[in-house]
């Protein structure tokens, strides 16, 4: 009796972890799968029609045309600078964005927008959910457009299930290549427009078609053909269950206040199919039809509650509508709601919709200030950035006439599109002269002449007599002054003479 109950205890503690992972791949290929993970199992979604899926054919026509259209409209520049209203322009180290000119110094501006596009997600997520995924995102959009090529060449969903379990055929094989040939030219489209933010459109079109177009536009194109064709083309669903990180971060911004796709059981329970002339006593309005997963992009069924894969497009809205308004029931059965009405409709308290609330105030008034600190700094940039450095090697040379001199150097970055011609005066002496290297004459004042778009650069040396200096270091102001920039630089005058005393 005890050998035995020994030998199963040793059997139950060999190698528990194989133990666990062949237990695994046994309920793997229970289900279908070959190992571990179960094979993607195709989704066709089936065409709808309704507000929402006409909210989203409106923003697709909108989102794209933006983003294929704006790299070729062009904007007034003084000659010699880029005329594209929108650019990135890498070579000249400029970011152009109409009558707005960055410079890479200012790449906190680039990083409030990143802050602004985050708080404004994180807003619209407590409270609607997720629309961004639904409507707007890049993903969402160009799965759109492809399964609407896919649509166009093999029909809607039950045509599309029937050709890919029919046998090769010519019929298949041209509707098939015409379908991947329109995906791959609309990749190409989508890679060969990001490239032309970075390089003027008009050019590069030219360029790019005859081999003569920067190394960098082919490889850049060439990599969003391949990302594009693949994740709207082939993977999909899987990109926005898998790869994208949002489904997993939403969950902090959402609440039972915040309006998503939901199904309204207390209306719906108990489903079941109906029949013509058949009574709704003692059922819910839920006719199990199936609608509303058949049109979902995801393959879920929203009547299962809220899940990680729903993107809140609300196709399945248009779907149910449809069927309700067929057998005569109200719509609404599947509706953009939030979990604290579907609860007190349950227990028979009226809804209520709280959009002000904690989180909506945090996330709106954080909106609201980054907003304004990044206006208020654009309204204030300064036209031209005005720099002095000082010599250190020597830091002051005492002339045969006993006057000290030190040298600097001036730079201007001249952010405006219009030539600026500076005089530069000094502050901060009593008596002093002013010149540059090589020119024997000096001056109380110089000129620097600064090009649009441009940095000017000037050696100036300055030169004091020893009795005008009275300490070991003299804070001094450097100003320059043109027509309609002023702007003024703090340094410091060292004295030889005055160190000695």
């Amino acid at each position: 009796m005890v050998t035995v109950i020994e030998r199963k205890r040793s059997e139950a503690s060999v190698a528990p972890a194989e133990t666990v992972s062949v237990a695994a791949t046994a309920r793997a290929k229970a289900v279908g799968g070959e190992g571990l993970y179960k094979k993607r199992t195709p989704i066709y979604p089936k065409l709808v029609r309704g507000r929402w899926r006409n909210v989203k054919w409106l923003l697709l026509v909108v989102t794209l045309g933006i983003y294929w259209i704006t790299p070729w409209l062009r904007w007034a520049r003084p000659a010699g600078l880029p005329q594209q209203a929108v650019l990135v322009d890498f070579t000249g180290g400029r970011f152009y964005f109409f009558f707005i000119q960055l410079w890479p110094q200012e790449v906190y501006f680039f990083t409030g927008l990143l802050i602004i596009a985050a708080l404004a997600l994180f807003l619209v997520t407590a409270l609607y959910g997720r629309l961004w995924c639904g409507y707007a995102c890049p993903q969402t959009v160009w799965t759109d457009l492809y399964i609407a090529v896919e649509r166009t060449f093999e029909g809607d969903r039950n045509a599309r299930m029937k050709l890919d379990a029919s046998p090769l055929s010519f019929d298949k094989a041209w509707r098939k290549g015409g379908k991947h040939a329109v995906w791959l030219a609309i990749a190409l489209a989508t890679g060969g427009a990001w490239v032309f933010y970075f390089h003027d459109a008009p050019t590069l079109w030219k360029n790019f078609w005859v081999g003569q177009a920067p190394l960098t536009a082919y490889v850049s194109a060439a990599v969003l053909t391949f990302t594009t064709y693949s994740l709207a083309g082939t993977m999909r669903e899987q990109v926005c269950t898998y790869l994208c990180p949002w489904p997993r971060i939403q969950g902090a911004m959402l609440d039972h206040h915040s309006l998503q796709v939901i199904y309204l059981k207390d209306r719906g329970e108990p489903r079941s199919p109906h029949k013509k002339n058949q009574s709704w006593e003692g059922r819910g309005d839920c006719v199990d039809c199936q609608q509303c997963v058949i049109v979902c992009p995801m393959g879920i069924d929203i009547r299962d509650g809220g899940q990680i894969e729903c993107i809140n497009c609300g196709l399945c809205v248009d779907a149910c509508n449809e069927i309700m308004v067929r057998v005569g029931r109200p719509t609404g059965l599947i509706g953009y709601d939030s979990d604290d009405a579907v609860d007190g409709r349950l227990v028979g308290r009226p809804p209520a919709y709280k959009f002000v609330r904690a989180r909506t105030i945090y996330y709106g008034v954080a909106l609201l200030l980054v907003c304004g600190l990044l206006t208020w700094g654009l309204l204030t940039r300064s036209p031209v950035v005005f720099d002095v450095l000082r010599d250190r090697d020597p830091t002051f040379i005492s002339l045969h006439d006993g006057s000290i001199r030190d040298g600097y150097t001036l730079k201007v970055a001249n952010r405006t599109f219009d030539r600026q011609v500076f005089t530069v005066t000094v502050n901060g002496l009593s008596r002093y002269s002013l010149k540059t290297p090589g020119d024997p004459a000096s001056s109380s004042a110089l000129t620097l002449v600064a090009e649009p778009n441009q940095v000017a650069s000037m050696r100036l040396l300055v030169s004091a007599p020893a009795d005008a200096l009275s300490a070991p270091a003299l804070p001094v102001t450097f100003q320059i002054r043109s027509k309609t920039v002023t702007a003024v630089k703090r340094s410091v005058f060292l004295s030889g003479q005055a160190n000695t005393l």
